[in-house]
């Protein structure tokens, strides 16, 4: 007998929708192309301490920051998730989260796997969807064709790669391959109709429908 019952999970009214996936894999892009598609989505800018690359724009690929300045939203507490990588700090604002949990609202996070676990722990009913390449010789590929990494940073990008999809695959609720980007974006899409359509999503209340 279940002597200790888990504590079921109270839905928000609106949706928070994290996306992760290794270097290459189309993850911003499915990111960028749900917020188009649904006008009430919201995505989250993340902030960072390093400098900006190739034609980044500030406040349209990242936020960027001094150190000084993060460490100051940190002590505002203004971080649902931030974390140093080789040197440099990314994180996620909360404001965004706020926002979408009013009624419809859909905010879209664009993180990787450490970041988004994170998420999931605070807020329980997020939804999680790890894309992942079609195989790891075409992630190659792509990485390659893009023209701006050394043969070194290409093979550190897909060791740290391989490491993401392990962890992605063990513990995000969806993986959506992107192996055509228009077949990823329909399944991403179906997954966030699917959420909204959820009991505890859905504002019944002009039904007066008797509550359990």
């Amino acid at each position: 007998m279940n002597t200790n019952p888990q504590i079921p999970i109270v839905l928000s009214p609106g949706l928070l929708l994290v996306l992760s996936a290794p270097s290459g894999a189309g993850k911003t892009t499915l990111a960028r192309m749900i917020e188009k598609e649904f006008p009430e989505a919201e995505f989250s800018i993340s902030y960072t301490t390093r400098a900006p690359r190739g034609a980044e724009q500030n406040g349209k690929d990242y936020h960027f920051v001094d150190t000084l300045t993060f460490q100051q939203m940190i002590d505002r507490n203004e971080f649902v998730e931030w974390a140093e990588v080789h040197g440099n700090f990314y994180g996620s604002s909360k404001r965004v989260i706020d926002h979408s949990y009013r009624p419809g609202g859909i905010a879209v996070f664009d993180i990787d796997v450490q970041g988004g676990t994170s998420i999931k722990r605070k807020y329980p009913d997020a939804v999680c969807i790890f894309i992942l390449p079609p195989s790891m010789d075409e992630l190659e590929r792509r990485l390659r064709s893009r023209g701006t990494d050394t043969d070194d940073v290409i093979r550190r990008r897909m060791l740290a790669a391989r490491a993401e999809c392990e962890k992605g695959a063990q513990s995000y609720d969806y993986l959506v391959i992107n192996d055509r980007l228009d077949d990823a974006f329909q399944q991403l899409r179906s997954i966030v109709i699917s959420e909204r359509s959820r009991r505890g999503r859905v504002d019944t209340t002009a039904l007066r429908l008797q509550q359990p």
